[in-house]
This record gives C-alpha cells, structure tokens and sequence, in this order.
C-alpha cells in the first residue's frame, strides 16, 4: 500500500511540474490567452510567471494537484467526448461556453 501511495504522490508531483513549466511557458507567451485557457486570474498568473525554477519543483512537490479540470459542466464533457463527425463544431460549442464561464468569473 505505501508503494501504492509513493507512486501517486510522484505522479502528482510530475503532473504538477509538468503543468506549472506549460503555464509559465503559456503565461510568458501571450498572457491573456494563457488566463482563458488556464482558467486563472490576473494574480494567479503573475504568480505562476514568476515563480523561479527552484519554486517550480517546491511547488511541484505537494501531495495535491494544482492544477483542475477547467470543464465543470456536464454539458461540456458531453461535447468533448462525443464521437460526432464535426468536432470541429463540438470544439468551438466547448470555447464558448468556457468563455462565458470566464467571463462571469471576471
């Protein structure tokens, strides 16, 4: 059972540093965009931004997830895991609705 429990916790810590690196990285890279898509605030991203790479790790190393499922709504997921012939059209359907919910967050 530890064993078990020693293999989560690695996993959660290479999922949080896998996901703080592609937040920075995003946040860096066009931060309005990388808000949307990380579901995060101005605060939270200026934090995530400047967080050194000795942060990362720390940061990293807690036994919780930091990160979130950003899609909440039953609806959504229903979207995203249609077999519909037009994702396309499934994938702008999910964008809008998630904008809203950003908005109304804002």
């Amino acid at each position: 059972m530890e064993a078990n429990l020693n293999g989560m916790l690695e996993e959660i810590r290479e999922a949080n540093l896998t996901y703080l690196m592609l937040a920075q990285n995003m946040i860096r890279e066009d931060k309005s965009q990388a808000m949307y898509r990380l579901g995060v605030t101005e605060d939270v991203a200026g934090i995530i931004e400047s967080l050194t790479p000795v942060q990362l790790v720390k940061v990293a190393g807690t036994n919780q997830l930091v990160c979130r499922f950003a899609c909440n709504d039953e609806m959504v997921w229903g979207l995203l895991t249609s077999h519909s012939k037009d994702r396309e059209l499934a994938g702008v359907h999910v964008a809008i609705l998630r904008a809203a919910e950003f908005a109304e967050a804002a």
